[in-house]
């Protein structure tokens, strides 16, 4: 992997336009996160929009969140038009465990095109590998071993030749050949709404720069070594002002100097 200083300085340097059709829920924590890394988000989803906004963009990010019919036709659209232009893409699962809907509407997307990287938690890769597996909520279910996790996404990535993030308090990274183990972070980052979300919207960040293995390394140490600079007994909110600080203040340098990243080839 490259140095994270290098990919950080690649990103400010390019400025890449990442179009995220997320959920309303974190929409604009996913927007202050892209800004914050040195990159321009456009959050556009009207269906009749969203095709034109996906080609000028250096990268697609497709946030299951909260669902509805015009987004999933938006994201159907997007993703046909990243596959022609060739645009790295990446797909957040996000409640692919406790949603039939969004189970059958993720493998309904990687009909249409694989993505760069796909991206859940714990539960929600495993779902997308086990389909018979459910959970309630959208949080991760803690009775899931890394073992497990770790066999689904390599299972995942294999059959889809693509990069998958499954993230929790280790981060597991796998293009079926290779891993990366991240165990950066603190609770707090779980204690607030949209921390996951901000995640995938930095995968799409680092994809504009670099390949889906670095882009996802470099998202889950970014954020959760911001995490830990940000860590506060003030509160939520505090946390996540300081969070926003970390990501647009703290150095490439001083990011490296926290990431906690185990590759295993």
């Amino acid at each position: 992997m490259r140095k994270l200083n290098e990919i950080c300085g690649a990103v400010r340097e390019k400025r890449p336009l990442i179009h995220c059709i997320t959920n309303p829920i974190s929409i604009n924590q996913c927007a202050n996160a892209i800004l914050a890394a040195g990159a321009r988000p456009i959050m556009a989803e009207h269906p009749a929009e969203v095709k034109e906004i996906t080609e000028t963009a250096d990268a697609l990010m497709l946030n299951l969140g909260s669902i509805t019919d015009a987004r999933m036709q938006s994201m159907e659209i997007s993703l046909r038009a990243a596959k022609e232009k060739e645009i790295p893409v990446v797909l957040d699962a996000v409640g692919a465990a406790c949603s039939a809907l969004r189970r059958e509407f993720a493998a309904r997307l990687l009909e249409i095109a694989v993505p760069t990287v796909i991206k859940g938690n714990y539960s929600e890769i495993y779902a997308l590998y086990r389909t018979a597996y459910r959970s309630a909520g959208v949080d991760a279910d803690s009775a899931l071993t890394e073992d497990e996790v770790r066999e689904a996404a390599d299972g995942l990535a294999r059959k889809y030749h693509a990069t998958v993030l499954a993230s929790a308090k280790t981060d597991i990274i796998t293009d079926g050949t290779r891993y990366a183990l991240i165990r950066n972070g603190t609770p707090q980052l779980a204690a607030v709404t949209g921390t996951g979300c901000m995640l995938g919207s930095l995968c799409g960040v680092y994809l504009a720069v670099c390949p889906g293995p670095e882009a996802a390394t470099a998202a889950c140490a970014v954020l959760g070594a911001c995490g830990q600079l940000a860590e506060t007994p003030k509160g939520s909110g505090t946390f996540m002002v300081n969070l926003l600080d970390a990501l647009s203040t703290a150095s490439g340098t001083q990011l490296e100097e926290l990431m906690n990243v185990e590759e295993i080839k």
